[in-house]
């Protein structure tokens, strides 16, 4: 029998410690099973995150009527912008809005382009049918291929908001009164103190890869993940940020762009040795999600 192209839409909300909150965007993420499934929730206490993993068939005309994931995807999005209020969110991950970024990725026998189409046909619907969040897109859904890094650069996403640097507090405070420094693909032009933005993308898959760091120097965890990374002159392929993670320790929390090029190892042995020149000890690593191929398991359980 002939599989169906599958896709993966990775949901992150700023939400992790408001039980009922998560409750009802779980509900919403659940309702249409078996059509699209819900086969991964992983949420953060220190960074009062969540992500979310649907999986569903890349199938249908969707100019004409939105497949499964397509409308999963918008459900759990007004589900979390209902939910959950931004102004007063507090974390130690930087975020944009309360749905801080939406990922779409091909799977099993499906071609990026057909999911960008897919991911250019949810932000109109999240920023025209929703019209509560400036929507930004990114990767194959944007027409010259913006990064994610990029607009989030643009945004102020990596501008800690409190002293010393180690919290980020939501959108910054000129954002509802003045106009924002990058013009959305879809919905308002001034975001909302409640709602933020939400950035969506298409791209091949990322492998979202976390090493914690034993010490309570930020600086040094950061300084760290500016090595690590691609852009910092380290890994190809891999981005990385250091975080506050509780109370006395920081991790370096990376983005592998090719993880079948540069892997989780590779990684871990690099903070490693740079972390042992600081004099700091590290923890083991850990994935906040499945592998490609365990998502397309778990779908077809």
């Amino acid at each position: 029998m002939v599989r169906p192209a599958l896709a993966c839409c990775k949901l992150y909300i700023s939400e992790a410690r408001n039980a009922g909150a998560l409750r009802a965007i779980e509900r919403a993420a659940a309702g249409l099973r078996p059509a699209a499934v819900l086969v991964n929730a992983f949420a953060d206490d220190d960074y009062n995150r969540v992500g979310y993993t649907l999986v569903s068939p890349l199938a249908g005309d969707v100019a004409a009527s939105p497949p499964p994931l397509h409308r999963a995807a918008f459900r759990v999005v007004a589900a979390a912008l209902e939910a959950v209020d931004f102004g007063v969110h507090a974390g130690a991950h930087p975020r944009l809005g309360v749905v801080d970024h939406v990922a779409f990725h091909p799977l099993a026998g499906a071609r990026l382009e057909d999911v960008a189409a897919l991911t250019r046909a949810v932000a109109a619907d999240i920023g025209d049918k929703l019209q509560a969040v400036p929507t930004y897109l990114y990767g194959a859904a944007h027409k010259d291929g913006r990064t994610l890094a990029s607009i989030r650069r643009q945004l102020g996403y990596f501008t800690p908001t409190s002293l010393g640097g180690e919290q980020w507090r939501g959108a910054p405070d000129a954002w509802p009164s003045s106009p924002l420094p990058v013009a959305p693909d879809a919905g308002p032009g001034t975001p909302s103190r409640s709602k933020g933005v939400v950035v969506v993308g298409a791209t091949a898959w990322v492998d979202n890869y976390n090493v914690p760091v034993r010490t309570a120097d930020v600086g040094a965890a950061r300084r760290i993940a500016r090595a690590v990374s691609e852009r910092g002159g380290g890994l190809a392929s891999v981005q990385a940020m250091g975080l506050a993670h509780g109370d006395g320790a920081a991790e370096v929390a990376c983005n592998l762009l090719d993880p079948a090029a540069v892997g989780a190892e590779q990684v871990l042995e690099r903070v490693r040795r740079l972390a042992a020149e600081m004099g700091v000890g590290v923890g083991e690593g850990y994935f906040t999600d499945f592998s490609q191929e365990k998502v397309v398991e778990l779908y077809l359980q």
